[in-house]
């Protein structure tokens, strides 16, 4: 990418300032990207090593402006110098998350000092690094999103149903036997419904496989009405397609033209029928895992009760724990979609105690009420 001449003129204390740190961050996000790539193989590998000579020809554009004061930079910002902890210590998932959204912000489409060709090249490399970012989130989107979710269920179902219970004004014990039930309950009924969901599926995709029928009844079939016909257009084939498949099917050519029209294809697939169903997981496995998620979820709030606290001060602590958690959750998922991650920290954490507040004050009504 060219860059700009040194300027005619001395630049100023204030433009100094602004590419000595501009300098550092190219810099830091070179050494992110190479980080990452490190761990990496294949394709991804050479991405990531693409973006990080990318940041190294913007660090000559700033070097050449800079001149004599390129030397002794100041420390990158903040945001930089975190990427680079969490790519030592994290996967890139979290990181290149994060680094979307730094690429995304980048003050060169505002500064006269750096080519056009510089903020050109930032966008492009923000849509490159959502394209990873969005390879890793699909990695994780089973396990991982089902981890958080089913916590953050544990976590908001539980706090509200003991901050409802309390409200109502009953003793300390009788909020803990109710949070310990209502863990139970919770995880149990999440368990089975994520049994039920995926056995239903597995079931789903038997029902809808192609079965092995062509080849049982192909020698038997009148070659003048070939139902076979059928069968593929039924599956999808244009009519010329399935025409072909169906002659090949009964013996009276090889596949000699386009492989995809060839039951080679198809036969094979039929021959592992459990591709599909690896891609569904297992139910038990599943279930145990909604289990285990909500619970730990579902825990957080009964803590303190757990403890042997009381009134105010079990529910102060339990406030905390439960916000504490709900922004950790939220930022993850906020990670994850893409999302500003203290965006989606305090949405969670409004969601989570709007929900235990509104069961308060209904406990404390009924509670008045009964009373």
């Amino acid at each position: 990418m060219s860059t700009s001449p040194a300027p005619a003129r001395e630049p100023s204390a204030k433009q100094i300032r602004r590419w000595r740190k501009y300098l550092a961050d190219e810099i830091a996000e070179a050494k992110l990207y190479e980080q990452l790539a490190r761990k990496k193989s294949g394709e991804e590998r050479q991405i990531l090593l693409g973006l990080a000579e990318a940041e190294k020809r913007h660090q000559e554009h700033w070097r050449q402006l800079l001149g004599p004061h390129a030397e002794k930079l100041p420390a990158p910002s903040v945001h930089r110098v975190l990427l680079g902890w969490m790519a030592r210590v994290f996967g890139s998932v979290f990181v290149l998350a994060l680094a979307q959204r730094a690429e995304g912000e980048s003050p060169y489409d505002e500064d006269l000092d750096a080519t056009r060709g510089m903020a050109a090249d930032e966008e492009i490399h923000e849509e490159v690094v959502r394209a990873l970012a969005a390879r890793g989130r699909e990695k994780l989107s089973g396990g991982f999103r089902a981890a958080v979710f089913g916590a953050n269920d544990g976590l908001v179902s539980n706090f509200a149903l003991i901050m409802g219970m309390g409200g109502t004004g009953v003793g300390a014990t009788v909020v803990l036997m109710t949070g310990i039930a209502g863990l139970l309950a919770g995880a149990l009924s999440m368990a089975a419904g994520e049994f039920i969901s995926v056995r239903s599926q597995r079931e789903l995709l038997d029902a809808t496989r192609p079965t092995q029928a062509t080849l049982q009844a192909a020698p038997d079939l009148d070659f003048d009405h070939n139902e076979l016909v059928l069968v593929y257009r039924a599956r999808g084939l244009s009519e010329e397609d399935a025409e072909h498949r169906a002659l090949e099917r009964l013996g009276v050519f090889e596949c000699d033209c386009n492989p995809s029209r060839s039951h080679a294809g198809a036969d094979q697939a039929i021959e592992d029928p459990w591709d599909d169903h690896e891609v569904v997981g297992s139910a038990w496995t599943a279930a145990g895992s909604s289990f285990c998620f909500f619970a730990v979820g579902a825990l957080i709030p009964i803590l303190p009760y757990l403890f042997g606290a009381a009134g105010w001060l079990a529910v102060g602590v339990s406030t905390a724990l439960v916000g504490i958690a709900l922004l950790g959750t939220g930022a993850v998922v906020g990670l994850l979609s893409g999302a500003s991650p203290l965006k989606r920290a305090l949405r969670q954490l409004a969601i989570g105690l709007g929900a235990a507040v509104i069961t308060y004050a209904l406990g404390s009504l009924l509670g008045a009420t009964v009373g």
